[in-house]
């Protein structure tokens, strides 16, 4: 018995369909095991705010690590949820800020000497992080 050609087409096209369906299924599942972006990024140097009384909403941080003599200094920083981080390199030898571990993935600055970077942290946890170039040097922001 011979299929005819249009009902041939419809199978071809439920075949693709299905095909294109579970990859877009596939690729959405795939995201580091977070269920929301733990941060964003922005190249923009942070601008440090004041700390206001209690009477409301309170306004976003920032605090400040220094990168240069081959440390981070500090090497732990404790901020709350929506604050910026901004790393501060000056040093003699190029460094970068890398998160380690899933949860700290979006932790990825360029390779810098001079400059500064920062990382908006809109999520609590405790965020590990490395220089990619010098894996010695390694910091720790605390986000509550």
């Amino acid at each position: 018995m011979a299929i005819m050609p249009s009902v041939r087409r419809t199978r071809t096209v439920r075949v693709v369909t299905g095909v294109a369906l579970a990859g877009a299924l596939l690729l959405s599942g795939c995201g580091g095991g977070e269920p929301d972006s733990a941060a964003t990024t922005t190249r923009k140097p942070a601008r440090p705010t004041t700390t206001a009384p209690q009477t409301g909403e309170r306004k976003p941080a920032a605090a400040t690590v220094a990168v240069d003599d081959m440390k981070f200094s500090p090497a732990e920083v404790t901020v709350e949820v929506g604050d910026t981080v901004t790393w501060k390199f000056d040093d003699k030898v190029p460094h970068s800020v890398q998160g380690i571990g899933d949860k700290a993935m979006g932790i990825n600055s360029p390779i810098f000497d001079k400059g500064e970077w920062s990382y908006t942290f809109t999520t609590p946890g405790t965020y590990r992080y490395l220089c990619s170039l010098h894996p010695e040097m390694r910091g720790t922001v605390t986000v509550r």
